[in-house]
């Protein structure tokens, strides 16, 4: 991502370079969207034995009505293709954490639905992902304005 000019069309065109504060944040951000989750990851299969993804996919139903949602909206809440989630979904409805069942509305579709038993082993692991998180993430943003820093990333994400 450097400062590199170029002969392409598209480089003609009057873009500004990063300068030397630009060109850091952008580096350190590649460097987040990578190290964070692994770091969660780790942390939470070392603590819980429950990997990221299975902690957001219980989370994400958790905070939905009825506390269930169709397969493909979960899949694009948790960031996953549909076969992903299907897996990651079969794999806690093995262990008695979600359930599938058939959409009501047309029948095709799949819903998953946490169960009592998956809400317990979420509510089990929260403290682990909330030390994580603040381990990892938040406590390195001391002294910013969390408030602008969010605003900005909701604006980035959409």
């Amino acid at each position: 991502m450097s400062n590199v000019t170029s002969n392409s069309p598209s480089a003609s065109n009057a873009v500004k370079p990063l300068d030397q504060g630009e060109e850091a944040v952008v580096r350190a951000l590649h460097r987040v969207i990578h190290a964070l989750p692994r770091a969660m990851d780790a942390e939470l299969l070392r603590e819980q034995g429950l990997p990221l993804v299975e902690y957001l996919t219980l989370m994400n139903l958790s905070e939905t009505p009825g506390r269930r949602l169709r397969m493909n909206e979960l899949a694009a809440t948790c960031g996953m293709s549909l076969s992903g989630m299907t897996r990651v979904v079969q794999k806690l409805e093995a262990q008695g954490f979600v359930q599938r069942i058939r959409c009501e509305q047309d029948g095709r579709g799949w819903n998953a639905v946490l169960t009592d038993s998956g809400l317990a082993r979420l509510e089990q692991a929260w403290p682990t992902n909330l030390a994580a998180t603040r381990k990892y993430f938040l406590d390195h943003l001391a002294g910013l304005d969390l408030e602008k820093l969010a605003a900005a990333m909701r604006k980035i994400a959409t």
